[in-house]
């Protein structure tokens, strides 16, 4: 007898090969090398996730209790591969086109991105899988609880097995399934382990059943004479429960997270299904080649009341061969652990995506453009959310204590991912599929599904009262009576309910309601993916900066990989610098790129918030304009884009046309600035060589050539600082020197300085008691700007004599001071060309290079306010806005 203590020593051995070949093929998967990492063969493996524990087992305990009804397990999958493989192809291209992560992911991405459905969808999955979970769980600690009957000489506990294989299940798919942040990447340690697992579990099957039939049967002819003799043989077929059944296998297969994952997801090239449509099914007869002979054998060997569903385990035991039946226990033992490791990353990358990835940016007000990598949390969402599905598992193991409950739940969780399958076909095929028709539809399968089969499969969730006699004591009411039709299976009468009424209140709110614009352009991608499926389209009318856009990508991509793209995407566009413009192609790109980290309905989001919104384009009205309505809106669309180039060809021309000013203002202003620079550095030189080389000045003579001199550098020193200025300012350069003060004393200074010896006397205007405003900014700067805008009013005012009105008011966080003269004003051109530069006003009276207000613009831009020009005053009039702010405290 085979001790239990080697027996854990070789499940140890296996689990540690499985690390090991799962490691090695991550490894040499990201060497670019490992072709047939990519092959069919792997692919066609990786479905036998299929097979779980409860197939491997509990096949041969199905055939026992129901006969050859378990067929209808393995006929489900084999009608869709042979006979919908078209439809897998469809479904393939468009998780490839969409970059979808999930089945979650999928439907979301359908009907309009919605997360709302997809946390639906997530949900449902959740409460359909744990129970499944929890099975897998149960059959492995049967195993293990077998093997230690087997060996007087240790004791076993249900509770720390479960433990401790729960535990290890969730480091592995930890480990290799969270890896990487994209969820739509390879993973492909994970699934070459499934294939390893695969043929594990297809050679103990084999092993045994050709150790029954030909080791203890005595060949193919003897088996059949005991098959015929047993009441397995018997041929009793209940056409509504095996219709039923098979039904449930078929759509389970397309909408169970974990098939999804290997069939959609890790799936490398769509040609694959090609070999998948016959290799697949192959596996599947295998597997269920020896099921029959097993459980007869077993039932003529084995003593009575021993549990079916271990006669692949217990029948190589009971004979001696306890190296068949460690065979067959590394079998059983792969069956449940890639169930369980790829259900767990599927669920975890559902529950990450569209539940704690938004509850948790929502806890932290991170807007997409806010900068900060979040890369870390979704990992660690991922990662503890497996925690939590494999904890969910095991905790409905214990509270459930196994038996015939547990066992059935197969099908029962198989149910409840059915209720998947009419929003996933009807969005593959009806364009007319709404968001409102799949989560009505979904509500209403789902509800009955739990109200049916679910709670009363579980036993004391629904009082006996409400079984027998129905809620309120309403017949019509009762689960398995439901509307007052009797005499049908339990699992034949919920599926026929639930799916029947999913299906219709799909199709009836499909109908009268009406998709919104993203959902006609995603149900067009959808149904004509083949000739829609280079990917996302629709971002139009958009308003985005690259930076922004980079920012938000670096938290989810990574740094590097984030720039990688951009870059990548600036060399296609031909563009300088590293940031690629914001085209929608790009975005599309970009988009596609996000949803393999946090799915569809999120990406799309989060580049939505920073664009600022989508619409459809022309060629996507097109590819849904299958009504009259349609193309009105179309035709609209076009009158809207040409109205919009019209625009944009008015704004080109009138940039043109000031382009055109301000290149010949520059020219103006390189002679004026050439002509201020020579005349001062002319005197200068002149009167310094006068003071040299002339030996008999008297002394009145010396003193007024010096202040020439004097003077002339300091008209020098004027133009330089103004052009120092404007270049600090204009740079970001500048330092400022914010502090508290009030406005009236800024503008009592800046009369003082700029009326202060001055020629002409100017009549000024003032309400004192509105300049009582307490201010925080840079006075002297501002101070500057009030200066310059009280000279030119000096300067330029042609009428006399002249008078200046400064007007203060307050409003909404700001305070704008107005300066108004009484002069003439400036003229339309003037009013455009005035804060540039390079301008300066025709027939001045004071000379000048024209960059006062070019200044003062770059100042208050500075200090966060703005500095205008305000027609029709009657005069010149310029208005200096501020901000306010009330905790200001002035001495």
């Amino acid at each position: 007898m085979a001790s239990f203590n080697l027996l854990v020593a070789v499940c140890l051995g296996y689990v540690a090969i499985l690390f090991a070949v799962a490691f090695l093929a991550d490894r040499i998967a990201a060497t670019g090398r490992g072709r047939w990492l990519r092959s069919p063969l792997i692919y066609t493996l990786s479905l036998s996730i299929y097979c779980t524990a409860w197939t491997f087992y509990g096949a041969v305990g199905y055939a026992v209790r129901s006969g050859l009804e378990f067929v209808t397990i393995y006929l489900g999958p084999t009608i869709v591969m042979i006979g919908w493989w078209w439809g897998l192809r469809k479904l393939v291209r468009v998780g490839r086109s969409q970059r979808v992560t999930s089945i979650a992911d999928l439907l979301s991405s359908r009907y309009g991105k919605s997360n709302t459905l997809a946390i639906c969808v997530t949900l449902l999955a959740v409460i359909g899988i744990t129970p499944y979970i929890a099975l897998q769980l149960q059959s492995i600690t049967l195993s293990f609880t077998t093997f230690s009957e087997a060996d007087p000489s240790r004791g076993w506990s249900d509770v720390s097995s479960g433990l401790w294989v729960a535990g290890g299940l969730a480091i592995f798919a930890i480990l290799f399934g969270t890896r990487n942040l994209d969820a739509n990447e390879r993973h492909h340690g994970v699934v070459t382990a499934i294939a390893l697992e695969a043929v594990v579990k297809l050679v103990a099957l084999l092993a045994v059943g050709i150790f029954v039939v030909w080791g203890l049967a005595g060949g193919v002819s003897e088996t059949m004479a005991r098959i015929d003799a047993s009441p397995i043989g018997e041929w009793n077929v209940d056409p509504g429960r095996w219709s039923a059944i098979t039904f449930l296998a078929a759509a389970a297969f397309v909408c169970l997270p974990r098939m999804f994952q290997v069939m959609v997801v890790e799936i490398d090239n769509e040609r694959h299904l090609h070999t998948a449509a016959w290799a697949f099914p192959l596996y599947v007869f295998l597997m269920s080649l020896f099921v029959v002979p097993i459980a007869a054998i077993g039932l003529e060997l084995l003593p009575e009341g021993t549990n079916p569903d271990l006669f692949v385990l217990t029948l190589p035991l009971s004979q001696g061969r306890e190296d068949l039946a460690m065979l067959s226990f590394l079998g059983g033992f792969s069956s449940a652990t890639s169930m369980v490791i790829v259900a767990s990353m599927a669920l975890s990358t559902m529950l990450s995506n569209h539940i704690v990835m938004p509850i948790w940016l929502s806890w932290t007000g991170s807007g997409a453009s806010v900068s900060g990598d979040v890369r870390s949390v979704v990992l660690l969402a991922r990662r503890v959310s497996i925690v939590v599905v494999l904890a969910l598992g095991y905790f409905y193991y214990m509270l459930s204590g196994g038996g015939a409950g547990l066992a059935a739940i197969g099908l029962i969780s198989f149910a409840g991912v059915a209720q998947m399958l009419p929003p996933l076909v009807g969005g593959l095929y009806w364009r007319g599929a709404t968001r409102s028709g799949a989560l009505a539809g979904l509500a209403v399968g789902a509800g009955l599904w739990l109200y049916t089969l679910l709670l009363p499969g579980l036993g004391g969730f629904l009082p006996e009262a409400v079984l027998q006699q129905g809620p309120f004591g309403l017949s019509w009411l009762r689960p398995h009576a439901l509307f007052g039709i009797t005499g049908l299976d339990p699992m034949t009468h919920a599926v026929m309910w639930s799916m029947a009424l999913n299906t219709l209140v799909f199709v009836v709110v499909s109908l009268i309601s009406l998709p919104d614009p993203v959902e006609r352009l995603q149900g067009a991608q959808f149904v004509d993916v083949f000739e829609h499926s280079t990917g996302l389209r629709g971002w139009t009318g958009y308003v985005a900066q690259s930076e922004d856009l980079l920012v938000m990508a670096q938290r989810i991509l990574g740094a590097s990989d984030a720039q990688a793209l951009f870059q990548r995407e600036a060399k296609r566009q031909g563009a300088r610098g590293t940031l690629p413009e914001p085209t929608p192609d790009f975005l599309q790109r970009l988009e596609r790129n996000l949803a393999g980290s946090v799915g569809a309905a999120a990406a799309h989001a989060m580049i939505a918030q920073i664009v600022g919104g989508s619409s459809v384009s022309v060629e996507d009205l097109l590819a849904v304009a299958d009504e009259s309505a349609q193309m009105l809106e179309y035709s609209s669309q076009l009158e809207a884009k040409s109205a919009e180039l019209s625009r944009t060809a008015r704004q080109l021309r009138e940039a043109n046309e000031m382009l055109t000013r301000l290149s010949e203002q520059k020219d103006a202003f390189l002679g004026q600035v050439s002509h201020e620079l020579r005349t001062p550095m002319t005197s200068i030189r002149a009167f310094s060589e006068i003071l040299r080389d002339t030996e008999d000045l008297t002394p009145a003579e010396t003193t007024r050539y010096a202040a020439i001199i004097h003077d002339e550098a300091l008209r020098l020193t004027r133009l330089l600082d103004d052009l120092l200025d404007l270049n600090v300012l204009e740079s970001g350069q500048v330092s400022l020197n914010m502090r508290s003060g009030v406005l009236a004393q800024v503008l009592e200074h800046a009369l003082s300085a700029a009326l202060a010896g001055a020629a002409r006397k100017m009549i000024v205007h003032r309400r004192p008691e509105t300049e009582n405003i307490p201010l925080h900014s840079d006075l002297d700067r501002l101070a500057q700007v009030f200066i310059n805008l009280i000279s030119n009013a000096l300067k330029y005012c042609d009428t006399e004599p002249p008078e200046l009105t400064i007007r203060v008011q307050s409003q909404g966080g700001k305070v704008s001071v107005d300066f108004i003269d009484n002069g003439s004003g400036l003229t339309e051109e003037a009013q455009t060309l005035a804060f540039e530069k390079f301008y300066r006003v025709s027939g001045e009276k004071a000379g000048g290079a024209g960059l006062g207000l070019a200044i003062c613009r770059e100042i208050m831009q500075r200090l966060d306010g703005d500095v205008t020009y305000l027609p029709g005053q009657g005069g010149g009039a310029f208005r200096v806005t501020l901000p306010i702010r009330d905790d200001v405290k002035v001495a």
